[in-house]
């Protein structure tokens, strides 16, 4: 499932809402019209129904809010713990400039280019990186690191590649290319199975209702959640496919746990305690339930290390 683990590793996730911008600048009917009404312009456009009146639209024709990541620095000698990193963009969610969109991608993608690491995301193929690099096209936003195609597979990194391992996909893995609805996964389904926080203080189809209502620090924070559970699962499934023994599997939790519970108390940042509690309470639930079905001689259920090392 995973074939390598790199040494730098970026879990990341993306939110982006529909652009107004795009509306006044595909058409002409829409060039005067304020923002709501430049929406419903984008909206009929991508085919909006009275079933649907909020269809998704796409990549090209949305703008990016936020991009979270967890950056993952693998330990320089063994039995040491890896240097880990949560990461979000806007850095200052209420600041209008930090809010720009520019000023969320550039850096992403310079820092990207500059490092190549191992990217990490859910979906991310065919949505992630295909909306970076739309709008990095745009927005005329040079990304030389990450938009470069080397000519042979080992001369650099390929993030666009269709069989590499510089962007990991946990979706195409977890679906190995199958489609119909028996085979699908949601990133909420596959986390929440595993133990791991899934969908569960908002959704991505309430950030655009966030960002009208100026609630731009809310978006953020469910960024950091989606990025942190993108995380918890790649790191579930290296260490199903054989990249981590069990205690350093369980080590490796820990110092994520360890890391967001420093964030908590030494720079206040209390909504990542609400993810601490989600996990403490799915962890709690998937013992109970694997000791029932103990209890009844039912095959147990596969459980989550506890994570703390010994």
């Amino acid at each position: 499932m995973i074939r390598t683990v790199g040494n730098l590793v970026v879990a990341f996730d993306c939110e982006w809402i529909p652009d107004p911008n795009a509306a006044r600048l595909l058409f002409p009917e829409a060039a005067a019209l304020n923002d709501a009404r430049a929406r419903d312009v984008l909206w009929a456009a991508n085919g909006a129904t009275e079933a649907e009146p909020h269809p998704f639209v796409r990549l090209m024709q949305s703008r990016i809010v936020s991009i979270a990541m967890v950056r993952r620095a693998a330990p320089k000698n063994p039995g040491e713990a890896p240097t880990l990193e949560l990461i979000w963009l806007p850095g200052d969610p209420e600041n209008p400039r930090s809010r720009q969109e520019a000023n969320i991608i550039s850096p992403f993608l310079t820092a990207i280019g500059k490092r190549s690491p191992q990217l990490v995301g859910f979906n991310s193929k065919h949505s992630d990186l295909r909306i970076l690099a739309q709008r990095a096209v745009a927005l005329g936003i040079p990304a030389k690191g990450f938009l470069h195609r080397p000519p042979k597979p080992w001369e650099g990194s390929d993030y666009f590649a269709r069989d590499n391992d510089c962007s990991v996909d946990l979706m195409e893995l977890l679906t190995a290319g199958g489609s119909g609805r028996a085979g699908a996964v949601s990133l909420h389904e596959a986390a929440a199975l595993s133990g791991i926080p899934g969908k569960f203080d908002t959704h991505g189809d309430a950030v655009l209702d966030l960002w009208l209502a100026g609630r731009f620090r809310d978006i953020v924070e469910y960024n950091c959640f989606d990025a942190l559970t993108t995380y918890l699962l790649w790191l579930r499934m290296a260490w199903v496919s054989g990249h981590f023994a069990n205690d350093e599997y369980e080590q490796e939790q820990e110092c994520l746990r360890q890391m967001l519970m420093h964030q908590v108390e030494e720079k206040g940042l209390d909504f990542l305690e609400r993810y601490l509690n989600e996990w403490d309470r799915l962890t709690s639930l998937k013992e109970r339930l694997c000791a029932l079905a103990a209890a009844e001689g039912r095959p147990p259920l596969p459980t989550q290390p506890k994570g703390t090392p010994a």
